[in-house]
């Protein structure tokens, strides 16, 4: 008897393991799409951060531009620059790049 004993000791056990990872392999598979959810989100987050880390970076720049035209001389100089106006009396010299000869294609 001792040999019968032993050997549905032995097969409760078995039966008990198999039951316990049967049940976490249902647990594993009723929250993987949760899981699986929560990384695209976290993607999702991860992108939004970083655009909005670029539009912080861009209404930097924009403000110091609006801050630096509050100058009238930023002003006077931006004008002579961007469009070419001088003071009366004054003569403008524009430099341009010289023309190269491309490479033909062949």
């Amino acid at each position: 008897m001792n040999v019968a004993d032993n050997i549905w000791n032995k097969l409760t056990r078995v039966v008990l393991f198999l039951l316990l990872f049967a049940v976490l392999l249902g647990i594993g598979r009723w929250y993987l799409p949760l899981i699986q959810e929560n990384a695209r989100k976290r993607k999702e987050i991860d992108r939004l951060d970083a655009m909005l880390q670029k539009e912080k970076e861009t209404k930097k720049q924009l403000g110091d531009a609006i801050n630096a035209l509050q100058d009238s001389k930023a002003v006077e100089r931006l004008i002579r620059e961007k469009l070419g106006y001088a003071k009366p009396g004054e003569t403008v010299v524009r430099f341009e790049d010289p023309i190269t000869n491309s490479a033909a294609p062949r």
